[in-house]
């Protein structure tokens, strides 16, 4: 009978234990192939997605396009709690002044509207020509005083109301049933070029 020495007994014991881990592991990576597992410290995160937004200048097309989105998100077919109409929600009385008398098909005829709106633009920057000359770059209530400030003012409030803020230095002001004032589209609306509109007593469509 073979007897080993302690230091020959310890190294083969080491290298049955050795042997028997490795059998072990194995096992266990066999038995989870397959299987999706994340770190225990792995924070996941929704993916971020670009979209592609258009980018509006600061011209007449991005004026009138952030005016409609402020009116009524840009629906040609919208119609608020008081009857006002379309995309940049006309008043009827306003709509009569260019002989529209069919509300329905008013809704229904985007072009109608975009013209609608352009041949109102150059009535009100008329209306507010001197006032335009008089005012813009000027600093009222904190706000500086641009012609597409006040062409926006109008058509919240009406040129009437807007010469009456101007001329008050801001004390005249005028908020809309849904508390939208002068001041706020002033200031919401300014720095537009609006210059290819044409002052127009006569405009129509």
């Amino acid at each position: 009978m073979i007897h080993l020495q302690p230091q020959n007994r310890k190294i083969t014991f080491i290298k049955r234990k050795l042997f028997f881990s490795i059998v072990f592991l194995g096992f266990i990576n066999a038995t989870t192939v397959g299987k999706k597992t994340l770190p225990t410290n792995t924070i996941t995160s929704p993916k971020l997605v670009a979209y592609n937004i258009p980018y509006l200048e600061k011209d007449f097309v991005g004026f009138k396009e952030a005016l409609a989105f402020k009116e009524s998100q840009g629906k040609y077919t919208a119609v608020n709690t008081f009857g006002y109409l379309g995309k940049y929600q006309f008043g009827k009385t306003t709509l009569l002044r260019f002989k529209i008398y069919n509300t329905k098909a008013f809704l229904n005829n985007p072009e109608l509207q975009e013209k609608a709106f352009k041949a109102l633009c150059k009535v009100n920057k008329w209306i507010l020509r001197k006032d335009i000359q008089r005012c813009v770059g000027k600093t009222i209530n904190g706000i500086t005083i641009s012609t597409s400030g006040i062409l926006a003012a109008a058509h919240l409030s009406g040129a009437g109301n807007v010469k009456k803020f101007l001329r008050s230095n801001g004390t005249l002001n005028f908020s809309d049933a849904y508390g939208s004032s002068i001041e706020s589209y002033l200031k919401k609306f300014g720095g537009y070029d609006v210059s290819e509109i044409e002052p127009d007593r006569n405009a129509r469509i």
